[in-house]
């Protein structure tokens, strides 16, 4: 039996080590197509080839402190617990949410695992409640890790005789 826990204390556990990789994976992923286009504009534009050259090394740089200084923000930042009474997170890099979703109001637990975190062994735990603030979400698990979460999510809930309302 966990021990009843304040509300303003951190949640405990960190997401699994590979979130940062993850979390690196899907920040590149989205300069992709803008360092092409540059590259592309380099290559095609003699005239302004300065420019296109700056413009490309800019984005190139900012494409590298994003890719590597979010995702350790992120990880620094991100933690999850699971209690016999809540499911507690912190979420964010730039805005952060802090979330407690009591136990007796969850509905569904569910797993999520997109071509990346399959890759990686990771899945997303989350939590629909009874709440205007939309499901809870335990991104970046070790698949085991969030297995395990789900079981434990679902044995707690079903001792909780409510009707998640």
């Amino acid at each position: 039996m966990s021990q009843p826990r304040t509300i303003l204390a951190d949640p405990a556990w960190r997401p699994s080590a590979r979130a940062r990789l993850l979390w690196a994976l899907q920040v590149g992923a989205g300069w992709v197509i803008p360092v092409v286009a540059l590259a592309v504009w380099a290559v095609l534009d003699s005239g302004r080839r300065g420019s296109a050259l700056l413009s490309l090394v800019i984005a190139v740089a900012l494409a590298a402190v994003t890719v590597v200084v979010v995702p350790l923000w992120r990880y620094a930042v991100h933690r999850w617990e699971v209690t016999d009474e809540a499911v507690y997170t912190r979420a964010g890099w730039l805005t952060q949410e802090s979330r407690v979703a009591p136990i007796s109001r969850i509905q569904t637990v569910d797993t999520q695992r997109g071509p990346l975190e399959r890759m990686l062994g990771l899945a997303t735990v989350t939590v629909t409640t009874a709440s205007s603030a939309g499901a809870v979400h335990i991104s970046a698990l070790d698949l085991p890790v969030a297995e395990q979460t789900v079981r434990r999510l679902t044995e707690i809930a079903a001792q909780h005789r409510g009707d998640a309302t």
